[in-house]
């Protein structure tokens, strides 16, 4: 099918140049000098994609931008922007426009975003946001990978379906543990990059030194070690999502950096002469609130708005207690198939309720370690309240108090340390006879050697 492509600007050259580029694609072009006959052309057929200049003889962009995403919500739209004037960009990205372009329009960087965008009217391919898409069998399932009926959950994957329309910037905020990798990831398997690299990295988890090569790659010989050229994670998700988990931890000579890279959309190896063209959608992360930080100082204010596009808040566990339930037998399930060998163990009605009870302050990944533990605790296939083991997380560290310490930290290491430290205990004790520490530890064989394997004791 040929794809129909509204373009909208007062400038004849402009028009002739968009017109001409576009049709060389195979698509048909039509054209419009200003807001009245471009309304006038949307009522009279079907368009995949429409490029609007900001500025009109009788009006603004902005204006039409709106209008389609009220009044043709499946319709992909692009703004063109005055070159350097990002605020507009972000103006339009935040009323629904699907990217933006500057001017001078850079033609390499316009096709791959109209291709980007005709990938949502593919016959094949579900359009996420129609008023059957989100009812299609394919996003359907795709969606139920964020588990839960709660009202939180299903607003959640109500904005992730918008969100996956789009190529504006996301900022996913919650606490840690609350599944904004997985949101992330819907946002980009539900989209048109769905078939390009989805490269998530733990901003705080890169050496400052190292930071920059890391991001933007390097020439060899650039520095001592740089023993070859290196691509960067921007060219690693080149034509897909690059997601800054943890953002909050960027050093402010890092922001600096990676806001041009954000807004020239390209990137300058280290050593290299040349900038290369990116062409990545941004999704971050942190489980901290930014806007203190952009107080404070310490988070760049025009960073901030520039990843913060649009914030898609993920709830805490304790805000879906009614999904408790239905997370843990999705766990178990998992965790049994992980674990070969083992049959998903029941959960008695006063062990589900002390884990719909409880206080979660590392969320749905706290509940996931719970069970670990409890699968490997429990006996005849059943767990009881006491393989839970909730009461030792009120155990204070004898270093450093309970309530001092990582949240991360005291939930998925803390709690592992003592289990640890238990089982080689009674395997010193046993002489490393594993039957006789079964039973020192009150466990059967079975589950003993679960936990040794879980952690890796031989």
């Amino acid at each position: 099918m040929q794809h129909r492509v509204l373009v909208v600007d007062d400038e004849p050259d402009i028009r002739e140049l968009l017109d001409l580029t576009l049709g060389r694609m195979g698509l048909e072009v039509i054209t419009a000098e200003d807001l009245a006959t471009a309304r006038r052309a949307l009522t009279t057929g079907n368009f995949s994609f429409c490029l609007t200049d900001m500025r009109l003889p009788d009006g603004n962009g902005l204006d039409l931008v709106s209008e389609i995403v009220d009044t043709y919500p499946q319709l992909p739209t692009a703004m063109i922007t005055a070159h350097g004037k990002i605020e507009d960009a972000v103006r339009a990205l935040k009323i629904g426009a699907f990217d933006f372009v500057s001017k001078p329009v850079d033609l390499s960087v316009l096709r791959k975003l109209v291709k980007t965008a005709l990938k949502l009217y593919q016959p094949d391919v579900p359009q996420v946001g129609t008023e059957t898409a989100e009812d299609s069998p394919f996003v359907t399932d795709q969606l139920q990978r964020l588990i839960g009926n709660s009202e939180a959950i299903q607003k959640c994957r109500a904005m992730i379906s918008k969100l996956a329309r789009s190529q504006a910037p996301v900022l996913v905020s919650g606490e840690s543990g609350s599944g904004k990798e997985l949101a992330a990831r819907l946002i980009h398997d539900l989209g048109p990059r769905a078939d390009q690299p989805f490269v998530p990295v733990n901003c705080g988890a890169i050496p400052a030194e190292l930071m920059e090569s890391e991001f933007f790659g390097h020439r060899k010989g650039s520095f001592t070690g740089a023993s070859g050229d290196k691509d960067g994670l921007f060219q690693a998700a080149d034509g897909g999502t690059l997601m800054l988990d943890e953002v909050a931890d960027l050093p402010l000579h890092m922001q600096v950096k990676l806001l041009r890279a954000i807004q020239e959309r390209a990137v300058r190896p280290i050593g290299g002469q040349q900038e290369v063209a990116v062409d990545v959608r941004i999704v971050s992360a942190s489980h901290k609130p930014l806007k203190p930080l952009v107080e404070a100082r310490e988070f760049r204010s025009d960073l901030f708005f520039r990843l913060n596009v649009i914030e898609l808040s993920m709830p805490s566990l304790n805000e879906c207690r009614e999904d408790i339930e239905q997370l843990a037998e999705h766990f178990l399930q998992e965790i049994t198939e992980q674990w070969e060998g083992l049959e998903v163990p029941l959960i008695s009605n006063r062990a589900m309720q002390v884990l719909r009870d409880h206080n979660y302050t590392g969320n749905v990944r706290e509940l996931t370690n719970i069970l670990q533990r409890a699968v490997t605790m429990c006996e005849n296939n059943r767990i009881e309240v006491d393989d839970l083991l909730l009461e030792q997380v009120a155990i204070s560290d004898p270093v450093q108090p309970a309530d001092e310490r990582d949240d991360e930290q005291s939930l998925d290491t803390f709690i592992e340390d003592i289990e640890r430290k238990a089982l080689e205990d009674a395997l010193k004790k046993a002489r490393y006879n594993k039957t006789r520490a079964a039973e020192l530890l009150g466990i059967s064989f079975r589950s003993l050697r679960y936990k040794l394997k879980k952690f890796d004791i031989d």
